[in-house]
């Protein structure tokens, strides 16, 4: 699986999980850590948990296992390090007092390639 792939997999499971305010920052050329930080927002504690909890499931599926989850049980801000993919899981006040996206303003924004939900209207 390559880098977008795996990060588009990413986004779409988060998505389907109805994670809120999704971003996808493109750091290559800005620093060797990763590739992209993708970023979202879950309502509440559980909210969050379920969105890590699918994304690490839908990730072990595809035979990504084994990455390092911080923050799980506060769930306040949870990290997953995929290496090349960083996923950042996180409460709306906590977003915004951390504010990532400023933080990394230099890095490209991807767009989202969300699949048209069933029966939906363009």
């Amino acid at each position: 699986m390559t880098t977008e792939e795996k990060a588009q997999l990413i986004v779409e499971i988060a998505d389907s999980k109805m994670a809120r305010d999704m971003t996808l920052l493109d750091l290559r050329g800005l620093t060797m850590m990763t590739d992209y930080f993708f970023i979202c927002s879950g309502s509440s504690s559980t909210h969050i948990r379920t969105i890590v909890d699918s994304v690490v499931e839908g990730m072990k599926h595809e035979g990504m296992g084994g990455i390092r989850v911080e923050g799980y049980d506060a769930a306040l801000w949870v990290l997953m390090d995929y290496g090349d993919v960083v996923v950042h899981v996180m409460e709306p006040e906590q977003r915004e007092y951390y504010d990532l996206e400023k933080f990394w303003e230099d890095a490209p924004v991807v767009p989202l390639d969300l699949p048209v939900p069933e029966g939906a209207v363009n």
